[in-house]
């Protein structure tokens, strides 16, 4: 008997918004619930062309065929993106000089039990499980590597001069580097995936108050970019919240 590609079934929502300042959303999403795979791409605010880097790993992704072994599919997703960092670099070389055209980006693959989560840059995978808030991604930020050496606090690396300062993206440089981490899936864990447009406007526990309300993840996912824009609301807003449920046998 084949054992299902999916032990779980998930409710999931995608949105995004420009937000109060900037006329072009640089930010991309892909929603692929019934295969269990999720993407949220930002491309880098102030370079040429951050729309169309983050279009492009998500139009990439998008097209891929998921195959049945999990090593596989991570690796699948790896290449996609190395051969997407390749072409943005080869596009960047036929503009103008020093000019970048990057990404970042997350990647949730559910795939029976486990969770795998990809990513490159500061955009960001949270889980909600049992009222514990979480964050599953590491930024690859100067703020972030300082935090981790001690240099500096957690608490005050976000007015830290060098906080919108990316170690990392998709078409930034030649050799590309994919953090993967994995994670148990249990019923009624809840992802959220999200570009830093969010999680610079809202602190971690207003987040975790709102995914933790009755509700479903529209409604979160509205209440979420509704709070962010009432603050700031100064960069483009992307967000997709995924919950797990038992598949009824």
């Amino acid at each position: 008997m084949k054992v299902p590609m999916n032990m779980f079934k998930w409710e999931s929502a995608a949105l995004t918004h420009t937000g109060k300042v900037r006329t072009v959303n640089e930010d991309a999403y892909l929603d692929r619930t019934d295969d269990g795979f999720w993407v949220v791409a930002d491309g880098m605010g102030g370079h040429t062309a951050g729309d169309l880097a983050s279009q492009a790993i998500v139009e990439a992704l998008a097209q891929l065929v998921l195959p049945d072994r999990l090593s596989e599919m991570i690796n699948r997703v790896e290449e996609t993106l190395v051969q997407v960092n390749n072409a943005l670099i080869e596009e960047a070389a036929g503009r103008e000089r020093n000019t970048t055209i990057g990404s970042t980006v997350v990647v949730l693959i559910c795939w029976r039990h486990i969770a795998v989560m990809m990513w490159v840059g500061d955009s960001r995978l949270y889980r909600l499980r049992s009222g514990i808030f979480s964050q599953l991604t590491q930024d690859h930020t100067q703020v972030e590597e300082l935090v981790q050496r001690g240099v500096i606090l957690p608490e005050e690396a976000e007015s830290h001069p060098s906080s919108n300062v990316i170690t990392r993206a998709v078409g930034a440089t030649n050799k590309l580097f994919v953090d993967i981490e994995h994670d148990e899936i249990r019923p009624g864990d809840y992802y959220l995936l999200c570009s830093d447009g969010l999680n610079k406007e809202l602190k971690d526990e207003e987040i975790a108050e709102v995914m933790s309300q009755p509700g479903t993840p529209e409604q979160h996912g509205l209440e979420l970019i509704n709070k962010a824009l009432s603050r700031n609301g100064l960069d483009n807003i992307t967000l997709i919240l995924a919950r797990s449920a038992e598949v009824d046998c």
